[in-house]
């Protein structure tokens, strides 16, 4: 069948802008049940304090208020579960701290919840919250990690020694200390990956249902994937997960943060069963900022043995990971993942890792787009580029002279990942021409002429994609009018899913994507589903879209066949019929759809695929930016991407993707952080303190493909979701240290290089200057 408009690898607009972009969009505030209740929660405005809630007849006797609930209302609930526990380097596994659905007499960082009112309004409610009336005893807080292992630093879980949640090594210890011993030299730096908060366009709400006819309770929330948090859930609640039903319409972004159980969710169930009504709780942006799992927040320290010629021999890496005041749901898994990716794409043949999970008295941290890669990609080209200024080798010629070349693949990394394709070194080459590095010293040049400085900023990258847990339950149905659906178990929060698997079914059977249905964020109408996370939708589930559509497709052949007197191997599809090849004599999917012989189970096809290895997207990010040393402002003047994402399903999906990740990045680079004071006090709790980039922070970014079709995933495609925050962090940092270290010999400055940060840079390099 030759390629059509619809199918794979076309650049098809996405089909879900209509309805959103009309207003038609159904997002978790949209549902309004009748007869709902409004839940607020109240908060602890310390990071550590005991606490004593009283006058609670005072707060229930508000107009409108219906329940006020305390811990010791939910005392039959499960603690919050963390799946993702990491080993000690002895092989042990430090007790989680308990997490439990509301604080219990003392918070442990500024947001814990509480207290619960529900009231007929959400201003009831509020009033309701207000009345309550809660004595504190402030406590000793600590909110670094470096500081909270100290031995002075108050503990924040009995169980966790020195505030340790685990302590994880990587590597060949010995070999590395061979190899360091044998080095030309030796380089090292140490950063601080700072904290970020997930801004998404939508704060986190739910609606929370019982029915006592069949005693199942139901729960609408934006997520990222209904099952695995009706598992959760149902943890929690000592409940069957078939008892609990988890739907999730459209949602206004995700980035990992919405992957997890909340304690609002068992909660919100426990009060509608209890009530007797729906319970409704929108999050306001507020409450988002302390209420919701953090990203980052990290601090590194990497040292690099190099022989006489600039070859990389082993590395070195320390890690110590904020992990904040509860486990969040894989929290610890997150920063020993980036680790397992220390050596990016350089042939590194010893490496001695360590990382530690910390407990402070903060929001919980979690994934957010990445979870660990950028962290660790961060780190890597951090320290090369401070490689390549001692060694006195260029930006490129570092790289180039490092990268595990295109031969040596599959390539087994330090830390076991096989790299099974790749061409780092040409992604670097296509990247510095597109970019026109050879006309930086001129672009330079004309900026010092206006009083600006001028930088250049590189980084490569590999990401390891589509892991673990595959998509085993697909199914693509032929309705009695003709039109496909498409069942599936991953969830869009914003990434055009239902562009991407209606061009999978359209390319098999020759239709429009009008005909095609998705329908995804139901536990009960989808059998299972791994959700959406670790760059997996597109990798994973057009694989499985990909599979229905062909068991479908022989079965609706066999009907077609029976049907016309032909064999099955006599047909083709055409224009959405089946037809004898070489004839007009054809049936169209709503007549074999309408045949005598068509029984359901022959109008549904199931597809499966469980990955065995991951997939391995790569790529070079350059930038420059003009940097005013009056003021400290930094400006983004060019940006320019190689990236190699294997086959592409759709380009311009898949450059939106990349755009998304490049703006979150470089928010991450020069604006945004989440800052506590000693007290565990967040400082920049709304958009007055907290930074976001918008659209005129940005130039035109050029980007290309150079793909190398994956060889562990069926259709040759890698993850694309978040390799854009992977690559443009570094670069634009190293850009910003490139101009300042040209300049005032400024050789580094932690994100965000705000215009105070590079002022106080100049400033400080100024002084160092002049004579005492």
């Amino acid at each position: 069948m030759t390629v059509m408009k619809f199918g794979v690898g076309q650049p098809v607009r996405r089909v879900e802008d209509d309805r959103l972009v009309r207003g038609e969009g159904r997002y978790t505030s949209d549902l309004a049940p009748d007869g709902a209740l409004h839940a607020v929660f109240v908060r602890s405005p310390h990071a550590h304090a005991r606490f004593f809630a009283h006058g609670r007849d005072r707060a229930a006797a508000v107009d409108g208020v219906e329940a006020v609930y305390l811990a010791s209302d939910f005392a039959d609930l499960a603690d919050l579960p963390c799946f993702g526990l990491v080993a000690n380097a002895d092989g042990s596994k430090t007790p989680s701290k308990p997490y439990p659905a509301m604080a219990r007499d003392e918070a442990h960082h500024v947001g814990d919840i509480v207290a619960m009112v529900v009231a007929r309004s959400e201003f009831a409610a509020r009033d309701g919250a207000e009345g309550l009336a809660i004595d504190w005893e402030p406590l000793p807080a600590v909110a670094a990690a470096v500081d909270a292992l100290r031995p002075e630093a108050v503990r924040v879980f009995a169980g966790a020694p020195g505030n340790v949640a685990f302590d994880a090594r990587l590597g060949d210890a010995a070999k590395t200390d061979e190899a360091f011993a044998a080095a030309a030299r030796t380089v090292a730096i140490t950063i601080v990956n700072p904290r970020v908060v997930a801004n998404y366009m939508e704060p986190r709400g739910a609606v929370a249902a019982y029915n006592p006819d069949t005693g199942k309770l139901t729960l609408h929330v934006g997520s990222q994937g209904v099952h695995g948090l009706r598992d959760a859930v149902a943890q929690v609640l000592k409940i069957a997960p078939d008892q609990l039903r988890v739907t999730t319409g459209d949602v206004g972004g995700g980035f990992g943060t919405r992957i997890f159980l909340y304690r609002e969710y068992p909660l919100l169930l426990v009060a509608a069963q209890r009530l007797g009504r729906p319970v409704r709780w929108q999050a306001d942006r507020s409450e988002h900022f302390v209420g919701d799992t953090h990203g980052r927040d990290n601090v590194a320290t990497a040292e690099m043995a190099l022989d006489a010629d600039g070859r990389f021999l082993a590395l070195r890496v320390d890690v110590v990971a904020n992990l904040g005041a509860y486990l969040s749901q894989f929290a610890p898994f997150v920063p020993w993942l980036g680790v397992t990716m220390a050596t990016g794409p350089y042939a590194i043949d010893a490496l001695a890792a360590r990382v530690r999970g910390v407990y402070t008295h903060t929001v919980p941290v979690d994934a957010y787009r990445g979870a660990g890669r950028p962290e660790a990609a961060y780190l890597l080209e951090r320290l090369v580029d401070r490689c390549a200024r001692e060694t006195g080798l260029s930006q490129e010629e570092i790289r180039l002279r490092n990268f595990v070349p295109s031969a040596a693949m599959p390539y087994l990394t330090q830390t076991k990942r096989t790299y099974d394709v790749g061409d780092f070194a040409g992604a670097l080459t296509r990247c510095a021409d597109k970019a026109d590095v050879a006309g930086f010293a001129a672009r330079a040049a004309e900026s010092k002429a206006r009083g600006r400085l001028r930088g250049l900023g590189l980084a490569s990258y590999v990401e390891c994609t589509a892991m673990g847990a595959g998509e085993s339950d697909t199914s693509l149905t032929l309705g009695k009018d003709g039109t496909f659906t498409l069942l599936i178990g991953t969830q869009s929060t914003g990434q055009g899913h239902e562009t991407a698997y209606a061009q999978v079914v359209s390319e098999r059977f020759d239709i429009p994507l009008e005909r095609i249905r998705v329908v995804q964020g139901d536990s009960d109408r989808v059998k299972s589903g791994g959700g959406t996370g670790g760059s997996r939708s597109i990798p994973i589930g057009a694989v499985t879209a990909g599979r229905a559509a062909k068991t479908l497709a022989d079965s609706l052949a066999d009907l077609a066949a029976d049907a016309l007197e032909a064999a099955a191997s006599d047909l083709e599809i055409v224009d959405g019929a089946f037809r004898i090849v070489g004839t007009d004599r054809s049936l169209s999917f709503a007549e074999i759809a309408a045949l005598p012989a068509a029984t359901p189970d022959r109008l549904e096809g199931l597809g499966a695929y469980t990955p065995d290895m991951a997939t391995y997207p790569n790529g070079t990010h350059i930038c420059e930016v003009e940097i005013d040393p009056d003021t400290g402002v930094a400006r983004l003047d060019r940006f320019t991407i190689v990236d190699d994402f294997g086959a592409t399903l759709n380009p311009l999906l898949l450059e939106g993707q990349v755009h998304g990740g490049v703006a979150q990045a470089v928010g991450q680079a020069l604006m945004e952080g989440a800052v506590y004071d000693d007290d565990g006090q967040l400082l920049t709790a709304s958009f007055m303190d907290y930074c976001m980039p918008r659209a005129d922070n940005f130039p035109a970014i050029a980007f290309e493909t150079r793909n190398v079709p994956s060889t562990t995933n069926p259709m040759g495609l890698k993850g694309a979701g978040e390799a854009g925050t992977i690559g443009a962090a570094p670069a634009v940092v190293n850009a910003v240290v490139d101009a300042l270290w040209r300049a005032y010999g400024v050789a580094d400055i932690d994100m965000p290089a705000t215009p105070q940060a590079i002022f106080r840079a100049i400033r400080k390099a100024e002084a160092s200057k002049r004579p005492a």
